[in-house]
């Protein structure tokens, strides 16, 4: 099929493009790489009178450091994150690289976004789990000025934001360094998006124990959840088997997963007690490795785990837009 008919700008910079926004009411639609957007409109599932693409935009695409947090411009492509070779960023935030080569296959990661992904707010996607396992804060501009949202509170419902029709994704901040973070999923087919996807960011103390521990669940809800209750469960505690199981059944039980073709919410809950048990190991290894933690006493194989146990080796997603 063919998109309905629409009006196309190219705007120069953000005042111009969140400009169209504002002169088109409402109706318009921002193009980001359009690894999305531009599916949904083949298949006529949305009509937007015009599309503001942002390829010429520049001032977007940047991936820095700021301080100790990262800094992300909406237009960074999916590969540019894979490929990061600053080795600050691969040490502090080395998730992000490593999440970046599950995102469908390798033309869409070259062509979608990091701020496209965020935008769309699929329930499912990799970046949109990170931004709220990671307390990221996303930047949105409009003809009025930007503001900042906790990720947390942006992502609203399934492909529904706390971004208004006028503002474009401009930023997301990274605040604060997790070099132990890890995230594995699990998909039916290769460079789908995963049916359920698990995220852990866990430190120990000095000791051995919980300092503090963030889990986060994808393709569970319709928005990425934190599970509180595990994160509460784990501090203080020793890091063993018995425990990371444990604390992958509290996750688990947090949630009411919505059914669809391919499964129903035991099923995703049962694939959420496993992915979450993972993450959480992998996690701790990866401390391990690092020299970040104590030795863990999970039986983990310490390494790089953005892979780990997602029953394949790579790709998933398919990126981008809004």
């Amino acid at each position: 099929m063919k998109p309905a008919r629409f009006a196309y700008f190219q705007p120069d910079s953000v005042d111009e493009a969140v400009a169209c926004l504002r002169e088109n009411g409402g109706e318009a639609r921002v193009l980001a790489g359009g690894q999305s957007l531009l599916v949904l409109m083949n298949r006529r599932q949305i009509r937007p009178t015009a599309l503001v693409d942002l390829k010429r935009v520049r001032g977007l695409d940047y991936l820095v450091r700021d301080g100790e947090g990262l800094r992300i411009g909406a237009l960074t492509r999916h590969i540019d994150i894979e490929n990061a070779d600053d080795p600050q960023i691969r040490t502090a935030f080395g998730v992000l690289p490593e999440s970046a080569r599950l995102i469908g296959h390798l033309p869409i990661r070259t062509r979608g976004t990091f701020g496209g992904s965020i935008a769309y707010a699929d329930p499912r996607a990799e970046w949109c789990l990170l931004a709220v396992l990671l307390d990221a804060e996303v930047v949105v501009v409009s003809e009025d000025g930007s503001r900042t949202v906790p990720a947390k509170d942006f992502f609203t419902g399934a492909h529904q934001s706390a971004a208004r029709w006028d503002e474009i994704v401009a930023e997301v901040r990274f605040p604060h360094p997790a070099p132990n973070a890890a995230l594995v999923e699990f998909g039916i087919q290769q460079g789908d998006l995963p049916v359920v996807a698990a995220s852990a960011a866990v430190d120990l103390d000095a000791r051995g124990r919980i300092a503090s521990a963030r889990i986060a669940l994808g393709g569970v809800a319709d928005r990425p959840v934190r599970a509180n209750g595990a994160e509460k469960a784990a501090v203080g505690s020793v890091p063993d088997g018995r425990l990371l199981d444990h604390l992958a059944q509290l996750a688990s039980k947090e949630l009411d997963p919505p059914a669809d073709p391919r499964t129903d919410g035991h099923d995703r809950k049962e694939l959420a007690t496993v992915l979450v048990a993972r993450a959480l190991r992998a996690s701790i290894a990866r401390g391990a490795t690092a020299g970040t933690g104590a030795t863990p006493r999970t039986g983990a194989t310490p390494g790089t785990s953005a892979t780990a146990g997602t029953g394949r080796q790579a790709d998933h997603q398919k990126a981008e837009d809004r």
